[in-house]
């Protein structure tokens, strides 16, 4: 019997998407076509890869309209944001400018005796697993260079977000890149393992939980693919005395509060110096307090639902457990009657808290922030590390040395400074500890995409 994957809206409760799932022999009827394809793309000129690629990134942009209220209906971001094409285009343009020089020969030696070079050779056939919450710009960073840099693309994306890889890839097939090349695959838990465990693939991209990504690893085991893994993050902001105060209260609650708080690199928890502590809690209380939590599909609506009513309930749980341990909230839930309990969440800033409450610790991934005082860099420092988890740090100050000393003693892939929740194309997206491995974007992502191939070649007997 065929199994069904649904999308269950978070608006309204309705089944707004469903797909069968591909047996076993249709998603290795889809490997084996791009395996076979994949050689013949490869040797396509780079210039035209990358020309293909930028249409069918602007082929998505042409669909905006209709993917707007697409992405509401199933993962509840508000309409007045516009969707995600503006981060798409940026990322996948700053990679197409880049390749000629990312990809370029390493000329050890180029004598009347030897010729000597290291090539980039693409991996074959790429698998990108991408989340929910951000479904095309996560998709984006890995299926763009992977296949400018000549690999075939299956894409599996979440159910939440069961339509998204049909759009990506009926985009790219429309403009010109072949349908084998990059394929949507809709696969449940059970066959993506196997195929990855019979090692089909010659590199995967994961974006999920640490549980997926220890599922991953699991399967690949002794199959020698590579992997790259983003598997979650608590990230910090720290304010120091010589901050902006208001920019830092609207870019970390804001990093804080968007998307429903459902973002890979939102903050998570805030520490600020004792003398622009109560300062800062105040200005933030303020901001979230004019919130408006609704309906996504109204202009009106600041703060949507979150995208599945299990994840609303944990963080409810990671926020009454707090406050039963001595955390006090700081906004009124009577201004936010729409909060009904179920996807329909509340934001809320808490304050009290310690890192004996799992709010300070496990991944929260909602409209939630603890804000803790801290007297000294060293206290900030040691709060900041001590979690299982190391994505971006965002640091306040005016001072760029004190900054990056600061920043040395980060267990992070990514240290801000006077800004957060952003992803820059040009450096590496990556991470340490439970947040995972490999790192995305920049020159560093097309090494990963690829893999050295070394010549020497002796030219006189």
């Amino acid at each position: 019997m065929s199994r069904i994957l649904q999308c269950i809206s978070p608006v309204d409760g309705s089944v707004f998407a469903e797909r069968e799932v591909f047996s076993r022999e249709q998603a290795s009827a889809a490997v084996m076509r791009a395996q076979s394809s994949q050689e013949e793309w490869a040797r396509r000129s780079l210039s035209e890869r990358i020309d293909l690629v930028r249409r069918g990134v602007a082929r998505i942009g042409e669909m905006n309209d209709e993917i707007v209220p697409e992405l509401a209906m199933m993962m509840g971001r508000p309409v007045r944001y516009g969707g995600e094409f503006g981060g798409v285009s940026e990322r996948a343009g700053y990679m197409a400018n880049i390749a000629e020089e990312a990809l370029k020969p390493i000329v050890v030696e180029d004598s009347e005796a030897f010729e000597r070079r290291i090539l980039r050779e693409p991996h074959g056939v790429v698998l990108v697993v991408a989340p929910w919450n951000y479904p095309y710009m996560t998709a984006i960073n890995t299926v763009a260079p992977a296949l400018i840099a000549g690999n075939a693309v299956l894409l599996k994306h979440a159910t939440q977000t069961l339509l998204v890889g049909e759009r990506m890839t009926r985009a790219f097939v429309e403009a010109g890149i072949p349908e084998d090349i990059f394929q949507n695959l809709f696969l449940d838990h059970e066959t993506t393992l196997e195929l990855i465990a019979a090692g089909s693939f010659g590199f995967i991209n994961f974006t999920g939980s640490v549980g997926g990504g220890k599922a991953i690893e699991r399967a690949a085991a002794g199959t020698f693919t590579g992997a790259g893994l983003e598997l979650g993050g608590k990230d910090p902001g720290y304010v120091m005395e010589d901050a902006h105060l208001d920019a830092a209260v609207e870019t970390l609650i804001d990093g804080a509060m968007f998307n429903s708080g459902q973002c890979c690199c939102g903050i998570e928890r805030i520490y600020v110096t004792a003398s622009l502590y109560d300062a800062f809690v105040e200005k933030a209380v303020a901001i979230v307090s004019g919130y408006k939590l609704g309906n996504p599909l109204e202009e009106a609506t600041t703060l949507g639902p979150m995208a599945h009513r299990r994840f609303a309930d944990e963080v409810r749980a990671q926020c009454s457990e707090a406050i039963e341990q001595g955390a006090r909230p700081m906004i009124d839930p009577g201004l936010f009657p729409q909060d009904d309990g179920g996807t329909y969440l509340m934001p809320q800033i808490i304050t009290g808290v310690t890192h004996q409450m799992r709010v300070m610790r496990d991944e929260t991934f909602g409209p939630l922030v603890g804000i803790m005082k801290v007297e000294s860099d060293d206290e900030a420092i040691a709060l900041m590390n001590d979690s299982a988890f190391g994505l971006t740090a965002s640091l306040w100050t005016g001072d760029v040395s004190r900054a990056a000393a600061i920043g040395a003693r980060l267990d992070t892939g990514t240290v801000f400074m006077n800004r957060a929740d952003y992803l820059d194309p040009g450096l590496c997206w990556t991470g340490c500890k439970d947040t995972g491995r490999g790192g995305a974007l920049s020159v560093i992502g097309y090494q990963n995409l690829t893999r050295p191939k070394s010549y020497h070649l002796k030219k006189v007997i």
